[in-house]
């Protein structure tokens, strides 16, 4: 599957943990919120000023991120739901993750 969206969208895929009480219970993904952190799979080429020129996102492909709860359209493809959001949606890139990995290694 390849996906380029237009201008300053771009696709993300939710991350999905399993979660589980303090007693051990799972909770199914039936009851459970849907995640508001995702993985930025493709970005678009820019936002198109008011001049003409264009504006490269702040976003690249592998960033993890936080956005709202209701952003985004949600689409299918190959059986995988992707949301599809401008960039200004996103809220802010989850950068702990790369220095846990620094540590780690």
């Amino acid at each position: 599957m390849k996906i380029r969206p237009l201008y300053d969208r771009v696709i993300v895929k939710r991350i999905e943990k399993e979660r589980t009480t303090a007693s051990g219970i799972v909770i199914p993904d039936s009851a459970a919120e849907k995640p508001e952190q995702g993985e930025v799979l493709a970005v678009g080429s820019g936002k198109v000023l008011q001049d003409g020129s264009v504006r490269e996102l702040q976003l690249k492909v592998g960033d993890h991120v936080l956005f709202g709860k209701y952003a985004g359209q949600t689409v299918k493809v190959d059986g995988e739901e992707l949301l599809v959001m401008r960039e200004e949606d996103v809220l802010g890139v989850i950068e702990a993750q790369a220095d846990t990995l620094k540590k780690a290694a």
